[in-house]
């Protein structure tokens, strides 16, 4: 899987500031990488009926990146093929004042989703570690003096081992979780702020503030750096996906999508012995309606010419 390339192995520290941001390095050819990703669709489609049907286990995707990376094409574009009855996507804003009352992963936990199903998050509980420390708001928590006492380094220090905690506690809950980073230059970020700003159906996602932190992407980056190297593990992995060129990160995810709908073998459920036996009765009832149907279709088809010919005898 060409995806394996970009995992973050848990215990080997990797840089992801020097990691690629488009496809160059693995010398692709764009129309092979398109056919291979509508191929990848149609046989997430069929996996993930198997995995909604089966139930057993619940898959989390989540997705961060700077701002004006491609989320939510991403998003929109990879599952626009899945059915929707099994699929949720969850995006994360800045947390309310009732989020902000409970603790960080109050809101998370919220929208695990049931097995069975898959539970897309558009940003997700590594805002709280990431633009959190990025712009210094731990500093204002209305929380006890014993945390925030606390040095900068030792309070995220907690919080990764919590996060990881709570991964792997979903993880013995039968539930898997992919994590995506969509990694773009600095060039290509600006490039899709300048295109929000040029095409008026983009206007709407334009805000003032975008440029405020796009002149701080070397300081999210860089922890966006610490952070993924923390908290990658074995059962609940990172994948720092190059995102310059949208057709080959979606096709990446494609990858990584069917790799773990794969590792939970989902196959369809078997029907009880009870309710096994009773299929041929029910079959031969489903039959006989069907003849029944059939026959009455055949009289209509009989009668129709002749209440025509009545009419024309009439006239």
């Amino acid at each position: 899987m060409k995806a394996d390339k970009y995992l973050i192995h848990e215990g080997k520290k990797v840089d992801i500031r020097v990691l690629p941001t488009d496809s160059k390095e693995d010398k692709v050819n764009k129309e092979e990488i398109i056919a291979k990703y509508e191929a990848n669709k149609r046989d997430l489609a069929v996996l993930q009926d198997k995995f909604y049907a089966d139930a057993r286990e619940g898959l989390i995707v989540v997705i961060q990146a700077l701002d004006a990376s491609g989320k939510d094409s991403c998003i929109k574009y990879v599952f626009s093929g899945i059915n929707p009855q099994g699929v949720k996507v969850h995006y994360y804003k800045a947390p309310t004042a009732d989020e902000l009352a409970h603790d960080y992963l109050w809101r998370i936990h919220q929208n695990i989703p049931r097995r069975g199903e898959i539970a897309v998050f558009n940003r997700s509980h590594y805002e709280d570690l990431v633009t959190v420390q990025a712009e210094e708001i731990w500093k204002n928590y209305h929380m006890a003096d014993r945390i925030l006492n606390d040095t900068k380094k030792k309070f995220f220090a907690k919080r990764y081992e919590q996060v990881n905690n709570f991964e792997e506690y979903l993880y013995e809950n039968s539930y898997r979780m992919v994590k995506i980073f969509l990694h773009v230059s600095k060039e290509e970020q600006t490039g899709q702020l300048l295109e929000r700003i040029e095409l008026p159906e983009k206007n709407w996602k334009f805000r003032a503030d975008d440029l405020k932190v796009r002149d701080k992407y070397d300081a999210y980056l860089k922890c966006f750096n610490e952070v993924i190297n923390k908290t990658s593990t074995k059962n609940n992995p990172w994948y720092v996906l190059p995102g310059d060129q949208r057709w080959y990160t979606r096709y990446l995810i494609t990858e990584i999508l069917l790799d773990a709908l794969k590792s939970c073998k989902p196959e369809y459920p078997e029907l009880p012995p009870e309710e096994a036996e009773k299929l041929p009765e029910c079959r031969k009832a489903l039959e006989e309606a069907m003849a029944e149907y059939e026959s009455e279709k055949k009289e209509k088809k009989q009668e129709e010419p002749k209440k025509k010919s009545k009419k024309k005898s009439k006239k």
